[in-house]
């Protein structure tokens, strides 16, 4: 495997000093033991509950070229001659050399977040691009005050492309990890009441989320969702934050990137879209009208980043869905199929809301039924969001709820009884009553904060009735 990083040079960039024998490379980065590779450098990161270097000899052990510890700890290593990079702090450490990588890299660097759609839509660009170039991107949800470093300091400096995910809970989060990944590219998917326990209103997460117009390079250009309401908040602070360039997704007249229809296919939506003026046709692999909006946005950043648009729309029948965000199972049953949604890994009422539309768009012989989990960290605004969801559900026309959580307890005093399948403290038993109760025909999504567990109960429902096939879509 080629060096990631030569020593002397990434000793220098840390500010970190080297202690026993020093290997001349790494090939990796690494804070985790039970996936450390060998020749990596190991990182001993101090989290919520665990302390990276209570791990560092086990890290060797399993192939880690060296280790990243604290001056202070350094005494816990004895008379040990293990080869260490010795710093003050060692997140700081890994943000220094994330700050390093991205001063050598040369590609184009694109930067997503949003509400909603932020792993969805990097997984896109990972697909798009890599049609066209080498492609470094978070892997799974790494967007925040570790996961952006990590990502960071993991990048090759052949690197052509760099997609870089940024999450946020609260107020600030965005501007220092933004400022480390510098994108040429900022993406905004889209705003909805996520996070509300940490804000007073859904304006105040659209400010948050425009934290990132501050990290833009000279010349940089906000690609923004032009259908939501806070759109001129958005507007304003990239004109503050002296954005040059503007660019709008939508439905709405005036968008630069504009849907003009999405239809329901059998590999997933086919979509008609204008793009700067220019009209496209192409197929997506994923339903619902969100998941095409989101592709708008990939296809104009990629353009942006010099890319062919019509070999990009080509590209995006490649997307397949990560597990957890709307990927597909045929599942088998002893008298026939059914359908199996996985929107398990998180949920907000606006990702709800385009999930339910998705289910009820489905044509199917059988029944279309939801699974709703509790969507955390809402605060105050909690029972009312949940109470809302009566209307998609209404809308959606689904012949049998099941509700999940204490968040969904108003929810389930307002559904019509005929619908209602049951309303349970938790997941506790969930699996075995739904795997119990499909028959030929139905179709089945799953949908919760990641809180909640259902991955667990997806999970049980595909051990027990197995897989025919991953649906693309």
């Amino acid at each position: 495997m080629s060096a990631l990083w030569q020593l002397e040079e990434m000793a220098a960039a840390m500010d970190a000093r080297p202690f026993g024998p020093m290997p001349l490379e790494i090939t990796g980065i690494s804070i985790d033991t039970r996936t450390v590779k060998a020749g990596e450098a190991f990182f001993a990161i101090k989290g919520e509950t665990n302390d990276g270097h209570d791990f560092v000899n086990q890290a060797m052990k399993s192939g880690a070229a060296v280790a990243v510890v604290a001056e202070s700890r350094l005494v816990m290593f004895g008379a040990l001659r293990m080869p260490l990079l010795v710093v003050a702090d060692v997140l700081v450490a890994m943000e220094k050399l994330g700050i390093a990588a991205r001063e050598r890299c040369k590609g184009d660097i694109i930067a997503v977040t949003g509400s909603a759609g932020k792993t969805t839509t990097k997984e896109m660009l990972r697909t798009v691009l890599s049609q066209f170039g080498k492609v470094h991107a978070s892997a799974a949800s790494f967007n925040n005050h570790w996961g952006v470093p990590l990502t960071l300091a993991r990048m090759p400096s052949d690197t052509d492309f760099g997609v870089f995910e940024i999450g946020m809970n609260h107020p600030g989060e965005i501007t220092p990890l933004v400022g480390m990944v510098r994108p040429h590219v900022a993406l905004i998917t889209t705003i909805a009441p996520a996070h509300l326990g940490s804000f007073a209103s859904v304006d105040d997460i659209a400010r948050a989320k425009g934290e990132i117009f501050s990290g833009l390079v000279a010349g940089g250009t906000a690609i923004v969702n032009r259908d939501v309401k806070q759109f001129p908040i958005l507007k304003k602070m990239a004109e503050v934050a002296g954005v040059e360039t503007l660019k709008g997704f939508g439905a709405k007249k005036g968008c630069d990137y504009r849907l003009v229809a999405v239809e329901p296919s059998q590999a997933g939506s086919q979509v008609s879209a204008v793009l700067d003026r220019r009209k496209l046709e192409y197929e997506l692999p994923m339903a619902g009208e969100h998941q095409a909006m989101n592709s708008l946005a990939v296809l104009g950043a990629a353009v942006l980043c010099g890319v062919d648009v019509d070999a990009a729309a080509s590209a995006l029948r490649n997307v397949v869905p990560e597990a957890g965000r709307g990927r597909r199972h045929a599942l088998t049953l002893k008298n026939g199929t059914a359908l199996l949604i996985d929107e398990s890994y998180n949920a907000n009422p606006g990702s709800m809301e385009a999930a339910l539309k998705v289910l009820g768009d489905i044509n199917t012989r059988g029944r279309r039924i939801a699974v709703l989990g509790d969507m955390l960290e809402l605060g105050d605004t909690s029972p009312k969001l949940h109470r809302a969801i009566a209307r998609p559900i209404a809308e959606a026309k689904l012949d049998l709820v099941y509700l999940i959580g204490k968040d969904m307890a108003g929810l389930a005093a307002d559904l019509p009884a005929q619908i209602l399948g049951g309303h349970f403290a938790d997941v506790t038993g969930l699996a075995e009553l739904l795997a119990a109760m499909l028959a030929d025909g139905d179709v089945i999504m799953l949908k919760a904060s990641k809180g909640t567990r259902f991955a667990g109960v997806v999970q049980t429902l595909i051990d027990v009735h197995p897989v025919i096939e991953t649906a693309a879509q």
